[in-house]
């Protein structure tokens, strides 16, 4: 649980691949003997078989290739919709040839930073944001808006940081460890588990972040030392399912799941911060892709010279 300065999540185009060449076959003409000996004086005529039918393979689609990690994001209105469309609909794609476990493989890596730095942009560029959101296919505009709303809300939170800081970030645990412990607690607490994969993306994606805040907010959901001892049930507050169990005590606590409202000003002083939890909750259960995606979003922070990318390829 963090107070103002937590570093939130950005944005895709694509070229395509050259598919591999098919192969056709085909059966050749052949000769069928009579079976009765052959006449001295004439010569049978020899029945030709017809050939079959070729059969062809049905083309292989054609995938974009991936984006390169800091290729550059268009400004368009019309071409970032074009971008968002194929990278929001590649990256689908690829998770669900993934199979969801152990490490994420690139494309869904490449894809899932070229989405985000995407709505990162965006998030940044409202009036561009409001062009493009026109222009997307209507099944995309909403969770567009979403994504783009949750990220402005978080970056009004962040402070630019100016000079050296020293961040500690790691490997998070596997998406599907961390979605074997989102899921217990849900059973024990009551809590969604959307919602407190949202609380842990939102707050160091999903483990990313090793630092503490500058308020002295520690481990991987982000407890304050008071609220921790309090909550903790005595548990370690940089093991993650202790740090997932002591969250969703907390939140039941403060109000889930009748007002997570309430629970999740509790947990952070900030509506927009509530906003955007919800937000991202939303999009998580209306298509567990959603997640999935979000855990493979990396780390950025904001720097008075820009924004830095501290994970990721």
């Amino acid at each position: 649980m963090t107070s103002q300065g937590k570093v939130p999540g950005g944005r895709p185009v694509a070229v395509p691949l050259v598919c591999l060449a098919l192969l056709l076959s085909g059966c050749s003409a052949q000769s069928i003997a009579s079976s009765a000996p052959p006449s001295p004086t004439a010569t049978r005529p020899v029945p030709e078989q017809s050939a079959a039918p070729v059969s062809k393979p049905a083309p292989t689609r054609r995938a974009p290739a991936l984006p390169a990690p800091d290729v550059a994001i268009p400004k368009d209105p019309a071409q970032l919709a074009r971008a968002l469309t194929t990278t929001t609909a590649e990256l689908r794609r690829a998770i669900d040839s993934w199979g969801l476990k152990g490490k994420a493989p690139e494309p869904v890596v490449l894809l899932a930073l070229h989405q985000q730095r995407i709505y990162r942009y965006l998030a940044r560029n409202p009036q561009v944001a409001s062009l493009t959101y026109a222009k997307l296919p209507k099944a995309l505009a909403g969770p567009a808006k979403d994504n783009v709303t949750a990220g402005r809300d978080l970056l009004t939170l962040v402070h630019p940081i100016s000079g050296a800081v020293k961040f500690r970030v790691q490997e998070p645990e596997p998406a599907d460890a961390l979605l074997g412990y989102f899921r217990r607690a849900e059973r024990r607490f009551g809590v969604d588990w959307e919602v407190l994969a949202a609380v842990m993306f939102v707050e160091t994606k999903f483990g990313r972040v090793r630092s503490p805040s500058h308020t002295g907010a520690k481990g991987p959901m982000q407890f304050m030392p008071g609220t921790w001892a309090a909550y903790g049930m005595g548990g370690n507050v940089h093991d993650t399912q202790d740090a997932l169990f002591g969250a969703a005590n907390y939140l039941r606590a403060s109000g889930a799941p009748r007002d997570y409202r309430r629970a999740l000003w509790a947990y952070n002083h900030s509506y927009r911060y509530v906003n955007a939890v919800q937000l991202y909750a939303r999009q998580i259960k209306r298509d567990i892709r959603n997640y999935y995606a979000y855990y493979n979003w990396q780390v950025y922070v904001a720097t008075t010279r820009g924004d830095r990318r501290l994970t990721g390829p």
